[in-house]
């Protein structure tokens, strides 16, 4: 199936949910806000990435030429005294194909990769990045939630984004006319015991950006 609307279910107003890979090029589309790649993670890894203890779970914070996302993950992971084995080594090579997918959609010479571990309730207002776009996964913990506003009010309808499943998102620089009303956030978890791990791409136009 080459054409891309064959690959594509709605989910919401101005997003696209496929099954396949190529389905995150739907943000590409004139009414596509945002395209979620809803795939299985094998559940062995599930189980790994759940039971590590925290402390060892990576965080980083860096701006860096898509081909050295690579090795800058795989350093990270082994730094961060992740163990050993075929679930760390998928984790690098996920984020590593992610990184270089995103950055095929949204051409930029940098990019901005963030792991974050989250506890709290560290964006849990729906709102739009202040950026051209953006790729967030969630390996550990409730994925990105999202939905339609209108008028300045919260969305009436939430929708989850399945743990290890990607969305891209437009951001305010993207050039859309008129605005979606697609808003997200990250879910409200302060006070439950849970914890969040995910990647965050960025693209990015010099070294020295900040944001």
């Amino acid at each position: 199936m080459n054409d891309l609307g064959e690959l594509v279910e709605e989910a919401a107003i101005g997003v696209g949910v496929s099954d396949r890979r190529d389905g995150l090029a739907a943000i590409l589309r004139p009414d596509c806000a945002a395209a979620v790649w809803r795939r299985e993670i094998d559940p062995g890894f599930q189980r790994w990435i759940d039971a590590l203890d925290p402390e060892v779970l990576p965080r980083l914070r860096r701006i860096m030429r898509p081909d050295a996302v690579g090795a800058t993950v795989s350093q990270l992971l082994a730094e961060q005294r992740m163990p050993e084995g075929a679930e760390r080594a998928w984790l690098a090579e996920d984020v590593t194909a992610l990184a270089e997918r995103f950055i095929a959609l949204v051409p930029a010479p940098y990019l901005r990769l963030r792991l974050d571990v989250v506890t709290t309730n560290s964006c849990r207002r729906f709102h739009v990045d202040a950026v051209t776009a953006r790729l967030v996964c969630t390996y550990r913990g409730t994925g990105t939630q999202y939905g339609v506003a209108t008028g300045g009010a919260e969305p009436e309808r939430i929708h989850t984004v399945p743990t290890g499943s990607p969305i891209v998102l437009r951001g305010t620089l993207w050039p859309e006319t008129p605005q979606s009303g697609l808003r997200h956030r990250s879910p409200p978890i302060e006070g439950t015991g849970e914890t969040r791990l995910l990647c965050v791409v960025d693209p990015v136009a010099r070294l020295d950006e900040d944001g």
